[in-house]
């Protein structure tokens, strides 16, 4: 999948972005044990201010953990990590009010109207009544929602859903958006539309980490991450990591880096045949 044609999206990391002073998302060796099973197993990397920054890797890899730890809503085993400027650990009440957040599940109260979402996130978020007025309705303006505005939100179409909670979680202007598995679900036209809002956050200065199953869409983004059994395997621009492996696509990439994981477990289920075991393993 191509970058839209009609949206020229960030460029990859420029000088100027590489120069920041202080990364926008700083992560070293943070990791997250549930019992003895390591979901998340010390990452380490750097998002610069205004990068669309992808986390790509299978259902279960980590990618959600990862990002609940960052947002400050999971503390970390070990490891430290910074978001715009704050500790994880000690700042999670500060990270909060300048970032944005989509979940797999899109925020959204269902039996609220797409208006009263609206006016209820802007409010969470510290906005003014004015602010609130003037924003709820560029914001259905923009979705093209004017009409539906007093729609419940569980009878939107899914497509709808998923752009008004993207515009949601962006109401109250972050620095820094994450956006988890946002497009799940979804039809290719609706995908398309989605990462051109994303494009356009981007290009007005909004970070954003962006967490996929869907290989294709690491072409989508700067620079894209792919992990493995909650380590990341390979980092850097999709370019780079193609003809650093060889390959055509980034899911080619994926495959040869998830092939010897997958055959180390292959064998380890030959060599234990006849002695069937379990492991439930935490969502994401």
């Amino acid at each position: 999948m191509n970058r839209p044609e009609n949206v020229s999206g960030p460029a990859p990391p420029r000088e100027l972005r590489l120069a920041q002073i202080q990364p926008a998302i700083e992560v070293r060796s943070l990791t997250r044990r549930f019992d003895d099973f390591t979901a998340v197993d010390a990452i380490s990397f750097d998002v610069q201010a205004g990068e669309v920054f992808g986390f790509l890797g299978a259902n279960g890899a980590g990618k959600t953990t990862a990002i609940r730890m960052l947002i400050g809503l999971l503390a970390p085993t070990s490891g430290e990590a910074r978001v715009a400027g704050h500790d994880v650990r000690m700042e999670a009440d500060r990270i909060r009010r300048r970032i944005g957040y989509m979940s797999q599940r899109f925020s959204l109260y269902e039996d609220l109207t797409a208006r009263e979402n609206i006016r209820l996130y802007a409010g969470i978020y510290g906005l003014s009544d004015a602010a609130i007025r003037e924003r709820t309705e560029t914001l259905l303006n923009r979705l093209r929602l004017d009409s539906h505005g007093d729609t419940l939100v569980r009878s939107l179409p899914l497509g709808w859903r998923q752009k008004l909670a993207f515009s949601v979680a962006m109401v109250h202007e972050p620095e820094i958006v994450f956006l988890d598995e946002p497009t799940g679900g979804v039809d290719p036209i609706t995908r398309r539309q989605f990462w051109e809002m994303i494009y356009e956050a981007a290009q007005n200065g909004t970070t954003i980490l962006v967490t996929t199953h869907y290989m294709d869409e690491a072409e989508y983004c700067d620079r894209v991450s792919i992990m493995v059994e909650g380590r990341i395997a390979a980092l850097g621009t999709p370019a780079e990591l193609k003809a650093e492996f060889g390959a055509s696509t980034i899911e080619d990439v994926f495959v040869q880096l998830a092939r010897p994981t997958a055959e180390i477990a292959a064998g380890m289920a030959a060599g234990s045949a006849g002695t069937p075991t379990s492991r439930t393993m935490p969502s994401g």
